[in-house]
Protein backbone atom coordinates (compact mmCIF):
# COMPACT_ATOMS: atom_id res chain seq x y z
CA UNK A 1 0.00 0.00 0.00
CA UNK A 2 1.29 3.29 -0.64
CA UNK A 3 1.40 5.77 2.09
CA UNK A 4 3.39 8.71 0.82
CA UNK A 5 5.05 9.32 -2.38
CA UNK A 6 7.07 12.77 -2.72
CA UNK A 7 9.68 14.58 -4.98
CA UNK A 8 12.50 15.91 -3.80
CA UNK A 9 15.57 17.96 -6.30
CA UNK A 10 18.62 15.16 -6.65
CA UNK A 11 21.91 15.80 -4.97
CA UNK A 12 25.04 15.28 -5.52
CA UNK A 13 25.04 12.76 -2.46
CA UNK A 14 22.39 10.92 -4.51
CA UNK A 15 24.83 9.39 -7.29
CA UNK A 16 25.80 5.97 -5.74
CA UNK A 17 21.60 5.46 -5.03
CA UNK A 18 21.60 6.69 -8.49
CA UNK A 19 24.03 4.30 -9.87
CA UNK A 20 22.42 1.71 -8.34
CA UNK A 21 18.94 2.08 -9.93
CA UNK A 22 20.75 2.78 -13.14
CA UNK A 23 21.94 -0.89 -12.91
CA UNK A 24 18.88 -2.43 -11.80
CA UNK A 25 17.16 -0.99 -14.84
CA UNK A 26 19.82 -2.89 -16.69
CA UNK A 27 19.97 -6.45 -15.14
CA UNK A 28 18.27 -8.35 -17.64
CA UNK A 29 19.55 -6.53 -20.76
CA UNK A 30 23.25 -7.86 -19.32
CA UNK A 31 22.45 -10.84 -18.11
CA UNK A 32 22.39 -11.53 -22.15
CA UNK A 33 26.05 -10.50 -22.38
CA UNK A 34 27.54 -13.38 -20.35
CA UNK A 35 30.07 -10.79 -18.58
CA UNK A 36 31.70 -11.06 -15.98
CA UNK A 37 30.53 -9.45 -12.82
CA UNK A 38 33.41 -6.87 -12.88
CA UNK A 39 33.06 -6.46 -16.68
CA UNK A 40 29.54 -5.80 -15.96
CA UNK A 41 30.38 -3.32 -13.58
CA UNK A 42 32.63 -1.54 -15.39
CA UNK A 43 30.29 -1.12 -18.08
CA UNK A 44 27.52 -0.20 -16.14
CA UNK A 45 29.75 2.96 -14.55
CA UNK A 46 30.84 3.80 -17.88
CA UNK A 47 27.31 4.36 -19.26
CA UNK A 48 25.49 5.60 -16.07
CA UNK A 49 28.30 8.62 -16.37
CA UNK A 50 27.82 8.84 -20.07
CA UNK A 51 23.84 9.18 -18.92
CA UNK A 52 24.17 11.44 -16.39
CA UNK A 53 26.53 13.84 -18.80
CA UNK A 54 23.72 13.28 -21.28
CA UNK A 55 21.06 14.96 -19.15
CA UNK A 56 23.44 17.66 -17.28
CA UNK A 57 24.76 19.23 -21.15
CA UNK A 58 22.06 18.50 -23.12
CA UNK A 59 18.81 19.36 -20.85
CA UNK A 60 20.05 21.25 -18.22
CA UNK A 61 16.46 22.87 -17.46
CA UNK A 62 15.50 19.22 -16.69
CA UNK A 63 13.76 18.86 -13.33
CA UNK A 64 15.51 15.74 -11.95
CA UNK A 65 14.00 14.41 -8.97
CA UNK A 66 14.22 11.49 -6.46
CA UNK A 67 10.96 9.89 -5.54
CA UNK A 68 10.42 9.00 -2.54
CA UNK A 69 7.99 6.76 -0.72
CA UNK A 70 7.58 7.52 3.06
CA UNK A 71 10.46 9.03 2.90
CA UNK A 72 12.74 6.27 1.42
CA UNK A 73 14.34 6.83 -1.62
CA UNK A 74 12.92 4.51 -4.29
CA UNK A 75 13.42 5.89 -7.87
CA UNK A 76 13.87 8.99 -10.01
CA UNK A 77 12.02 11.16 -12.44
CA UNK A 78 13.50 13.52 -15.15
CA UNK A 79 10.50 16.12 -16.56
CA UNK A 80 11.69 18.16 -19.07
CA UNK A 81 8.89 21.16 -19.33
CA UNK A 82 8.98 23.04 -22.69
CA UNK A 83 6.85 25.31 -24.19
CA UNK A 84 4.82 22.81 -26.25
CA UNK A 85 4.66 19.82 -24.50
CA UNK A 86 6.14 18.08 -21.45
CA UNK A 87 8.52 14.85 -21.82
CA UNK A 88 8.36 12.50 -19.43
CA UNK A 89 12.29 12.00 -19.97
CA UNK A 90 13.29 8.96 -17.12
CA UNK A 91 11.13 7.57 -15.03
CA UNK A 92 13.06 4.44 -13.23
CA UNK A 93 11.99 2.55 -9.80
CA UNK A 94 13.75 0.07 -7.58
CA UNK A 95 13.00 -3.28 -8.36
CA UNK A 96 10.89 -3.85 -5.22
CA UNK A 97 8.98 -1.02 -5.57
CA UNK A 98 8.11 -1.67 -9.18
CA UNK A 99 4.20 -2.71 -9.72
CA UNK A 100 2.61 -0.55 -6.70
CA UNK A 101 0.98 2.04 -8.60
CA UNK A 102 4.08 4.92 -7.83
CA UNK A 103 5.29 5.47 -11.66
CA UNK A 104 1.33 5.09 -12.97
CA UNK A 105 0.79 7.86 -9.85
CA UNK A 106 3.31 10.01 -10.90
CA UNK A 107 2.26 9.40 -14.28
CA UNK A 108 -0.85 10.60 -13.82
CA UNK A 109 0.41 14.43 -12.23
CA UNK A 110 2.23 14.92 -15.64
CA UNK A 111 -0.69 14.08 -17.35
CA UNK A 112 -2.98 16.00 -15.17
CA UNK A 113 -0.41 18.92 -15.58
CA UNK A 114 0.21 18.26 -19.17
CA UNK A 115 -3.76 18.84 -19.45
CA UNK A 116 -4.46 21.73 -17.32
CA UNK A 117 -1.11 23.75 -19.57
CA UNK A 118 -2.90 22.35 -22.79
CA UNK A 119 -0.26 20.78 -23.69
CA UNK A 120 1.11 17.32 -25.31
CA UNK A 121 2.80 14.91 -22.35
CA UNK A 122 5.63 13.04 -24.75
CA UNK A 123 8.19 10.21 -23.60
CA UNK A 124 10.37 7.33 -25.50
CA UNK A 125 10.61 3.87 -24.32
CA UNK A 126 12.79 0.77 -24.80
CA UNK A 127 11.22 -1.46 -27.10
CA UNK A 128 12.13 -4.39 -24.34
CA UNK A 129 10.75 -2.50 -21.42
CA UNK A 130 7.50 -3.89 -20.12
CA UNK A 131 6.62 -0.22 -18.89
CA UNK A 132 5.07 -0.14 -22.56
CA UNK A 133 1.98 -2.10 -21.51
CA UNK A 134 1.40 0.71 -18.75
CA UNK A 135 1.51 3.80 -21.10
CA UNK A 136 -0.69 2.25 -23.31
CA UNK A 137 -2.99 1.30 -20.46
CA UNK A 138 -2.80 5.38 -19.45
CA UNK A 139 -3.41 6.14 -23.25
CA UNK A 140 -0.38 7.37 -25.01
CA UNK A 141 -0.22 6.22 -28.80
CA UNK A 142 2.90 5.44 -30.96
CA UNK A 143 4.23 8.09 -32.68
CA UNK A 144 7.46 6.95 -33.65
CA UNK A 145 10.15 4.38 -33.80
CA UNK A 146 14.07 4.35 -33.72
CA UNK A 147 14.79 0.88 -34.29
CA UNK A 148 15.92 0.06 -30.19
CA UNK A 149 12.82 3.08 -29.10
CA UNK A 150 9.40 3.60 -29.57
CA UNK A 151 8.40 7.56 -29.27
CA UNK A 152 4.57 8.02 -27.64
CA UNK A 153 2.51 10.83 -26.76
CA UNK A 154 -1.10 11.72 -24.70
CA UNK A 155 -2.56 14.96 -26.28
CA UNK A 156 -4.33 17.33 -23.81
CA UNK A 157 -7.41 16.15 -25.03
CA UNK A 158 -7.67 12.39 -23.96
CA UNK A 159 -9.73 11.74 -21.09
Amino acid sequence: MIKTISLRSVLPEDEPFLFRLYASTREVELESFGWSEADKDAFLRLQFKAHQHHYATMSPEADRMIILRDGRPVGNLIVIRAQKEIRLAEIALHPEDRNGGIGSRLISDLMEEAKEMGLTLRLHVAKFNRAIRLYRRMGFTLIGDTGTHFFMERGPKVP
